[in-house]
């Protein structure tokens, strides 16, 4: 019995770690309510402008540290959405559309478009090219998601970023 207790607890604690690993992606597609599907790869990414981001706390709901990472580049995720059209008719029409970030594993994060590109929220926008002296293709996911003006970071840290769907408010 004692046995069967101990094996239970390891493949009950090894199922619980396979669950946080997040498949790497090698690239994203920008799909929805836009002129033409877009897909970007990594060497894409790397091509914008990269900014030095320093070392980072990823908090989780509650406030408390689950980790720092160091030495953080990435670029600015509006000025990668910047290139992809939004179907519109008239300029007040942005601020009825939304974004939602999906990772490889199903995790979602939605952001609006007044917060990306009209608050400071979107100046703090990054998808990671590197962290902890790794470049994106070293790193776990790859496509990375962080809003740095977020309080408790690691709601919205996304690893693995599959696709954004573009979408309006109906």
């Amino acid at each position: 019995m004692k046995y069967f207790l101990i094996l239970a607890l390891s493949i009950l604690c090894s199922s619980a770690q396979a669950q946080r690993n997040v498949p790497a992606t090698n690239e994203f597609k920008v799909t929805g309510d836009i002129k033409a599907e877009r897909t970007f790869r990594i060497s894409d990414i790397e091509k914008y402008r990269q900014a030095d981001l320093g070392d980072i706390s990823i908090k989780n709901h509650k406030g408390e540290e689950k980790s720092l990472i160091h030495k953080v580049k990435g670029v600015l995720l509006k000025s990668i959405l910047d290139s992809v059209g939004i179907s519109i008719d008239k300029p007040k029409e942005l601020s009825e559309y939304y974004f939602i970030f999906i990772a490889s594993d199903g995790y979602k994060n939605v952001y609006s478009w007044n917060e990306i590109f009209n608050s400071p929220i979107g100046d703090k926008l990054y998808i990671l090219t590197g962290k902890d002296g790794k470049g994106m293709a070293e790193m776990d996911g790859h496509i990375l998601v962080l809003s740095m003006a977020d309080f408790n970071t690691g709601s919205r840290y996304l690893k693995g970023l599959a696709t954004i769907e573009v979408k309006r408010v109906k």
